[in-house]
């Protein structure tokens, strides 16, 4: 062009255009779409990650919110634990026990084992949200029962 000195492929590619195919624009013209294409991924990646990050965090809050914290329970401690299989009936006991605790393990588990004759595992593990100590389990299946006798 007149005004610049240079044709305006050159101001734009930095070379000369002399066939429509010209090997070096089309490796400028490529490399410019691969770069585009890779901030374009970029950028959607980091907003997925963001937003993932957000979500995780709300979920945690909203959980958390009426989670009370776990009891803790010793060796040879005696414990009723739920449970977790069986079929439907009102008539299954909620809970089967006693069992000894054996074990503590991380992250609020504990390896358990029955004592005496009854329903359940003979050994299992389990967490204490589904334990209960074996006197307060016994105290309230004694109230549970002076109910049904009222009725």
């Amino acid at each position: 062009s007149r005004s610049t000195g240079f044709p305006p492929a050159q101001l734009l590619f930095g070379t000369k255009i002399r066939l429509k195919e010209d090997i070096r624009i089309n490796e400028i013209l490529e490399e410019e779409s691969r770069k585009a294409f890779q901030k374009r991924r970029n950028y959607v990646q980091e907003e997925a990650r963001e937003t993932i990050s957000k979500i995780q965090r709300e979920n945690e809050r909203s959980f958390n919110k009426k989670r009370k914290m776990p009891q803790t329970y010793q060796e040879n401690d005696l414990v009723a634990i739920q449970r977790t299989q069986g079929g439907a009936g009102k008539f299954h006991t909620k809970f089967l026990g006693p069992y000894k605790v054996v074990k503590a393990l991380r992250n609020d588990r504990y390896l358990v084992e029955k004592i005496g004759e009854g329903e359940g595992p003979r050994k299992t593990s389990t967490i204490a949200e589904y334990m209960k100590q074996w006197a307060n389990f016994r105290e309230e299946w004694e109230n549970d029962d002076s109910e049904e006798e009222n009725i």
